[in-house]
């Protein structure tokens, strides 16, 4: 008997479903953290916009709700299914980003298009993506894992379709998710143990692919310049990056007190998006910006570490699959953390669990969702492993 049906015998259902207590816990917090932080945040805007100081934290709740109920869902699903169907969802990937090209359907926002219109709802197809390429890359690593090893032809396969992911991304443009997406998938092929004589040429090429693009257009090449000396364009293409280092400098250690915020006061833009974290540092202060990072930093590594559980059980498909949406959830994180920081130039990328917004709050309930899956999976493989050892001795 295979090891996948040994898998399914062993799972069929859900059944008083034990998750792991960290990876469950410290979403849980970082979710109820960031809806605090997004109603101090957001009290000015939803006042002025919508007349309603409370109208964008109600709409974030009811956000949480459908990101629970997605959650619950994702969780319910075997993972060998989403290994069955990750052809699939590449397509539906592809879909989801050309749609939004296509006139009349895509949804234009501060001069991106990125989103469909669905009725109060608008979908960004980027978020899901992210989620869908991880499963992708996943099943592709398990299925080619000798050719990938063993030959150049067969690592360059997913490039191209990340190639093509990523040409469809800039296209709106998204130049965030498109590093994000390349940096997990990168990681991913590394953890997976491809060769280094294929992996560092990979990832050579990839920098200086992502450097050229960068430089070449002339909004991003605006951001590297305010990003080198953001004081000297403090009034315009570094006025976001000034305004949020102010609001580092104004928390301190222990902050001015939640709700108390000034640069929440129209002065910091995105204040309750891409740019919560500086609300935090400014309301909360270092200890409690520096416990976001903490969290951040645990809930990924749990996350590897369910990983390196299912791989010694030769659970291939779920040891990968941990991996992506890990480093998912960790290079996003730390890439809106670097901006808000200073540390990066400016890319329109959300806080995961905690930036207001509904398509990154689900996706990123369905990846711990996952996660908490394949830890499950990989505990009652072993159980079972172990007592089938039992009666064989």
């Amino acid at each position: 008997m295979s090891m996948v049906k040994k898998l399914s015998v062993s799972t069929p259902q859900l059944t008083g479903f034990p998750v792991d207590p960290l990876v469950f816990g410290i979403a849980v917090f970082l979710i109820l953290y960031g809806l605090v932080m997004i109603g101090s945040a957001s009290l000015e805007i939803g006042v002025k916009t919508y007349g309603n100081p409370f109208f964008l934290l109600t709409r974030h709740s009811l956000y949480l709700l459908v990101s629970g109920a997605a959650a619950l869902v994702a969780i319910s699903v075997p993972i060998q299914r989403w290994q069955k169907y990750d052809a699939a969802l590449l397509a539906v990937s592809f879909l989801l980003l050309m749609v939004v090209l296509v006139p009349g359907i895509g949804k234009e926002v501060n001069g991106a298009t990125r989103w469909v219109a669905l009725g109060p709802f608008s979908l960004q197809g980027s978020e899901f993506v992210k989620l869908f390429v991880m499963i992708y890359m996943a099943g592709y690593l398990v299925r080619r894992k000798e050719e990938i090893e063993t030959s150049l032809s067969g690592f360059a396969k997913p490039l191209v379709v990340l190639t093509l992911i990523v040409f469809l991304l800039l296209g709106q443009p998204d130049f965030g998710a498109a590093i994000v997406i390349i940096s997990a998938a990168i990681g991913m092929i590394f953890l997976a143990g491809v060769p280094y004589r294929f992996f560092l040429p990979l990832v050579a090429f990839c920098v200086s692919s992502l450097a050229l693009i960068a430089t070449l257009t002339p909004y991003r090449l605006a951001r590297l310049l305010a990003f080198a000396d953001p004081w000297e364009h403090q009034f315009d293409s570094g006025y976001q990056l000034t305004q949020a280092l102010i609001a580092f400098g104004r928390g301190e250690w222990l902050g001015l007190g939640l709700g108390n915020s000034i640069q929440k006061l129209f002065f910091l833009p995105e204040a309750h998006t891409d740019f919560l974290f500086s609300i935090v540092a400014e309301e909360m202060g270092i200890i409690g910006a520096g416990l976001v990072i903490l969290l951040f930093a645990g809930l990924v590594l749990r996350g590897l570490a369910i990983g390196n559980a299912a791989r010694r059980q030769e659970l291939q498909f779920h040891a990968y699959l941990a991996y992506g949406l890990s480093l998912i959830i960790g290079i996003q994180a730390s890439v809106n953390l670097g901006v808000n920081l200073g540390i990066l130039p400016t890319k329109g990328l959300t806080l995961p669990f905690m930036s207001y917004g509904g398509n990154s709050l689900i996706v990123s309930c369905m990846m711990v969702a996952l996660i908490l899956r394949i830890d499950y999976e990989t505990r009652q493989f072993q159980t079972t492993n172990v007592k089938r050892g039992k009666r064989n001795g």
